[in-house]
């Protein structure tokens, strides 16, 4: 290769992460013991993020019941956005995790399973602002809540998610506000 000539940067790499959540009559859980989403390798060109999702979940098993992993309990994944994450493009699911069997409690199945709570969204405070045509620079913590709110969205626009989300689901997200945005809002009083 001459000095004038340079190799061409390697394709832009993509990657899934899937916040798993759960609800019970106490409220929203993140069911993941490491408090976290839980993330592919970059995918190869022969897979696909719907498929790569499955997998993830697959590799995870529930904490009580070992058998398929966290799979055999999805009711709704939805994928609420994307963001540039290191070397790769992120996309984000949120994994809602029903049927817990005789269980009724969220914790008899997943025992370090983390609150969402409203107390949470006001400990961890707004996001870090960003001008209108910058990229935000999201937390993981804003990337999950952004991830609820969406599903509270789903609750009134798309009857087939609003059919998975049980009455622990609803009675908790009814609380939200159904909006996709306004994390970044400043509140007028």
């Amino acid at each position: 290769m001459s000095a004038t000539e340079t190799s061409a940067p390697a394709p832009l790499a993509v990657r899934v992460e899937v916040w798993p959540v759960a609800a019970d009559r106490f409220g929203i859980w993140l069911v993941s013991p490491e408090g976290d989403a839980w993330r592919s390798d970059l995918l190869r060109a022969d897979n696909e993020p719907h498929r790569a999702v499955q997998q993830v979940l697959r590799e995870h098993p529930e904490q009580r019941h070992a058998a398929g992993g966290a799979a055999d309990s999805v009711r709704l994944l939805h994928s609420p956005s994307w963001r540039m994450d290191r070397d790769a493009v992120v996309l984000t699911y949120v994994a809602v995790l029903g049927g817990h069997g005789s269980h009724e409690y969220v914790r008899d199945v997943w025992p370090d399973a983390r609150p969402i709570s409203h107390e949470l969204t006001d400990a961890v405070g707004k996001p870090f602002p960003h001008g209108p045509i910058e990229p935000p620079t999201p937390r993981y913590i804003d990337v999950l809540l952004h991830g609820i709110r969406h599903l509270r969205f789903l609750l009134d626009t798309d009857d087939s998610a609003r059919a998975e989300l049980d009455d622990y689901w609803q009675l908790h997200l009814y609380n939200l506000h159904p909006a996709l945005a306004g994390m970044y809002r400043i509140p007028i009083d």
